[in-house]
């Protein structure tokens, strides 16, 4: 074989596309996942003619455009794959001019590196990759011009319409010069992807590492109340107290936190800070748009009975290409009666009065939620738990009763109390439903504590030795 037949440039674009496929695809999706909630993309054409104008029109409209796509597991890598690749075939070929062949193809090389560690950014934005690839795609067309004397001109006009169409390659915030791969971040945005499309098994599978923030312990603990486990299991877990049970909804915290937030609230029925949290991130979103909100306030119109506002936000999902048959398919007066009996079901568990200050005094609003509906096993878990993880074990008392399933940690709360109450006796222990063996664990825990750190007798020593 001639040595002039062998071509490296195709070999390495392939492998790059490969790369970049593999890792987007199974070491970062959620990354991507993220980037569809936090935008919104809608087949409407006075929403395009407002939203697209300006500098940058067309970057941020094929950036979009591209980003409704990025929620499905193999489109989204497959996107950035795509454009990372033709990055750096263009910059191959604009070196080719200048450069050799093997030169060309590590500066091909460096800008593809550069381009996919930007892509790797939490709040990156793909139009940011689209820009650059333009920008180079002008310059290389400039340079086809075969008199000399006419690709400077050229080159100037090209990019005169590079700056008007696609704006600047970068952006304080979101645009970001650099950036690394942050597993530990991807795993977290992972945990709150599928709290949001309540996939629990899914939680729970990634919260088998424990990353020791508020963020990840509370969508444990939500996964883990929703698959009725939450008096078992808490402690399998790093809990930071109360913290890591129910997020107060700020303007002071990260849109992060804040649509975790309205996650437990939503479930356990309170759509008062349900929908306080969607509004509030919302509004602190990159352009003050999101799929993920619009679904949550449309879900909470529909359970409150607010249909006109349900149908406002239903209205623009519809106009979405893949939110369009869930819109129609909730909508009112168009939906069927099963759908209908869910969303009065969900209502029914709302409390009998709105709660304003609900992050002052959590406990107030579960007790509410546990009286209007006094089947909601999952208001009675966190009712239960805050008390546990307040050490409010009078409190706790006082909302447990012997008839409730009889969970190991509420259990090992309720013997700390006899004991301090100076009632633990065969007759107390009895009338609590509490198993004798449990006495005797207890007996034993005293002797090695460090062999019980998933009980709640752990967690309370750790209080009486101040750490």
């Amino acid at each position: 074989m001639k040595k002039d037949s062998i071509h490296p440039g195709p070999v390495c674009a392939a492998l790059a596309f490969l790369g970049a496929f593999v890792f987007f695809q199974f070491a970062y999706p959620y990354h991507l996942m993220r980037r569809e909630q936090l935008d919104l993309f809608l087949f409407d054409g006075d929403y395009i003619r407002q939203t697209y104008r300006g500098a940058g029109w067309l970057a941020r409209f094929a950036g979009d455009f591209l980003e409704q796509f990025f929620h499905l597991p193999v489109a989204g890598p497959l996107i950035i794959s795509l454009l990372l690749t033709a990055l750096g075939a263009v910059v191959y070929r604009i070196c080719r001019h200048f450069l050799g062949r093997w030169p060309s193809l590590g500066l091909a090389a460096l800008f593809f590196v550069w381009s996919f560690l930007r892509e790797t950014s939490n709040i990156y934005m793909t139009r940011y990759t689209l820009c650059t690839l333009g920008f180079l795609s002008l310059i290389l067309l400039a340079m086809q011009f075969r008199k000399a004397s006419l690709r400077p001109v050229a080159a100037v006009v090209l990019l005169a319409f590079g700056a008007w169409a696609l704006g600047a390659p970068f952006h304080p915030q979101n645009g970001r010069l650099w950036s690394v791969p942050r597993l530990d971040d991807e795993r977290m945005i992972g945990l709150d992807v599928e709290v949001c499309r309540e996939h629990w098994d899914r939680v729970l599978k990634l919260s088998e590492k424990d990353l020791y923030m508020e963020e990840a312990s509370y969508c444990y603990n939500l996964a883990l109340a929703m698959k009725g486990g939450l008096g078992e299991g808490l402690f399998n877990h790093s809990q930071n107290h109360q913290l890591t049970l129910l997020f107060p909804v700020s303007s002071e915290r990260t849109i992060f936190t804040n649509s975790l937030a309205g996650e437990a609230w939503f479930h356990l029925g309170d759509m008062t800070t349900a929908e306080q949290s969607a509004i509030t991130s919302l509004q602190a979103s990159p352009r003050h748009t999101g799929a993920r909100f619009l679904v949550r306030l449309a879900r909470v119109g529909l359970i409150t009975g607010e249909d006109a506002t349900a149908q406002k936000y239903l209205g623009m999902l519809d106009k979405t290409l893949f939110y369009r048959n869930w819109a129609r398919g909730v909508m009112p007066g168009s939906r069927e009666e099963a759908v209908s009996a869910g969303y009065a079901a969900a209502g029914a568990k709302m409390p009998r009065r709105d709660f304003v200050h609900q992050g002052e005094n959590p406990r107030s609003v579960l007790l509410a939620l546990r009286e209007a509906d006094p089947g909601n096993a999952l208001a009675r878990d966190y009712l239960l738990c805050y008390d546990l993880l307040c050490y409010d074990l009078d409190s706790f008392m006082a909302d447990y009763v012997p008839e409730m399933v009889p969970d190991r940690l509420y259990h090992e709360a309720i013997l700390i109390w006899l004991s301090r109450n100076s009632r633990l006796n065969p007759e107390q222990v009895a009338r609590y439903g509490v198993d004798v063996s449990m006495v005797d664990r207890m007996g034993r825990f005293g002797r090695n504590p460090g062999g019980y750190k998933n009980t709640y007798w752990y967690y309370y020593l750790k209080a009486l030795n101040g750490q």
